[in-house]
């Protein structure tokens, strides 16, 4: 088949469905965007019609395709990671919602495999924690239904489109189901959680071609570069070598440290993470989670203390400083390195005195501070310090946000020159598919940061507002504030 130069990219995330066209360069031609926010209550649930992801990948990317006019190579899929779905695999029809990745329901099978743990943790590189997906496949499993399969969504989703029952060795690695060394299911780990291995998926590298579809129109089109969304962005910021690291700002804050060929393995509570495979073996990063960000600025609107997410920096500008109120937004618990799944957000500190202005400031310097932890204990691991810290991500528009973040990490914090990463990423491993070329230092292109932040605090205020933000991490698991 002649090729043209161009992949469709689809980067179906916590909040929306992206659909981009691209060429070599990455240049973008089209790019068509649909909101498909989870249910959540206030008891820790949180899911997704499956219908309605299905629905979002479909129509955005035929939108996508008809806005570009061109004939594309492939079909990229970025995913949300360990967000979890049952579904018959003759029928391909979803028996349960998908259980999005920060939804609690599992904790109860975390509470049960506690002494299963350190056997876990040996074999999978992962803390025990409902934020993986096996536990909420258990879960699933034990509360929802026996039949079909249970797998992560882009299993379903890759299912939907083209026939395949597979997952990337990327997401495999966030399922706490595979052995961290050698990206195969671990039969031990399986037999933990009472699943059966001939339920899995295969597992296949980001630059396998898993078959055809025609959904997108009459032509049939490769579907290859799947990939984990966290993964995909650090490679469109071209994390390319130990220590560069970066943040993605979306639903929730991730930090991935880019470690080499070998896993890091038991790094102050960072999760080693398989970051891809183009067809040489497995290169791993470090995780780090904050796991809400954009989802706490929803939260602040709801509220009222926001009247929309373009006003943060307007509201937060109304104060120079928090004046001693430290906010954790510790929604959905804390994850690395804290791994505390009951702790609640905290605003503490409240006087009459303090406004809006305050608080909201507050939020800008907690989030801040939690995504400094986290590359501080990266930096650590890689035994050099971070020389600058690449971002993306909606949250990456709010100048207060990112300038607070240089101010607390200490180093230049460098704005993705593109909306549109994690779509980049895929939209590369298709590339590198489709053409038989895996040098990804020439799939992906260089480019010049749409921003960049210095630090312009004083390292003691700095280390002041880390240190409080610390301690409030550690003073409201039990769920109070």
């Amino acid at each position: 088949m002649a090729r043209h130069g161009f992949v469709l990219a689809i980067d179906q995330g916590t909040s929306g469905t992206k659909a981009v066209v691209v060429d070599t360069g990455l240049r973008v031609l089209a790019c068509v965007e649909q909101e498909v926010r989870p249910r959540t209550t206030d008891d820790g649930r949180a899911e997704h019609d499956p219908a309605a992801l299905l629905g979002s990948v479909v129509s955005t990317g035929r939108r996508a395709l008809a806005e570009a006019g061109v004939e594309v190579d492939a079909v990229a899929l970025a995913n949300q990671g360990e967000s979890i779905l049952a579904w018959d695999p003759s029928t391909g029809r979803a028996e349960t919602p998908v259980l999005v990745w920060h939804d609690r329901r599992a904790q109860s099978v975390v509470d049960r495999l506690h002494a299963d743990a350190e056997e876990l943790f040996a074999i999978t590189g992962l803390p025990l924690d409902s934020y993986f997906g096996a536990p909420k496949m258990a879960w699933i499993r034990e509360n929802l239904t026996r039949s079909g399969i249970v797998t992560s969504s882009d299993a379903w989703l890759v299912h939907q489109l083209c026939g395949a029952t597979v997952t990337d060795s990327s997401t495999a690695s966030r399922m706490m189901l595979t052995d961290i060394r050698s990206s195969r299911w671990s039969r031990r780990a399986l037999e933990i959680f009472g699943l059966r291995p001939e339920d899995m998926p295969v597992i296949v590298d980001n630059v396998t071609v898993v078959g055809t579809t025609d959904v997108f129109g009459p032509r049939g089109l490769p579907v290859t570069g799947l990939v984990v969304d966290q993964q995909a962005a650090l490679l469109a910021q071209r994390c390319l070598s130990p220590g560069d690291t970066k943040c993605t700002y979306g639903t929730g804050a991730f930090l991935l440290s880019h470690t080499g060929s070998a896993p890091a393995l038991g790094v102050a509570g960072l999760i080693p993470s398989v970051a891809w495979n183009v067809g040489a073996g497995d290169e791993f990063c470090l995780d780090g989670q904050v796991l809400t960000a954009g989802s706490a600025v929803g939260w602040l609107i709801d509220c009222g203390l926001l009247p929309d997410s373009a006003s943060l920096d307007r509201v937060a500008g109304t104060a120079p400083d928090s004046a001693g109120v430290t906010f954790v937004p510790s929604f959905a618990g804390l994850a690395a390195p804290q791994w505390r799944p009951d702790a609640r957000a905290s605003i503490t500190g409240l006087g009459l005195g303090h406004t809006s202005g305050h608080v909201v400031r507050a939020f800008v310097e907690g989030l801040a501070a939690l995504v400094a932890e986290l590359a501080q204990h990266a930096s650590d691991a890689a035994g050099a310090p971070i020389q600058a810290l690449r971002v993306d991500g909606g949250l990456t528009r709010s100048r207060v946000l990112m300038q607070a973040q240089a101010d607390l990490l200490g180093v230049p914090v460098e704005v993705h020159s593109s909306p549109h990463a994690t779509a980049l990423g895929a939209a590369a491993l298709a590339h590198a598919s489709v053409s038989g070329n895996h040098d990804l230092a020439v799939i992906v292109p260089t480019s010049v940061p749409a921003a960049i932040y210095e630090p312009t605090m004083s390292a003691d205020r700095a280390a002041s507002i880390r240190a409080a933000v610390r301690v409030a991490c550690g003073d409201h698991v039990d769920g109070t504030s």
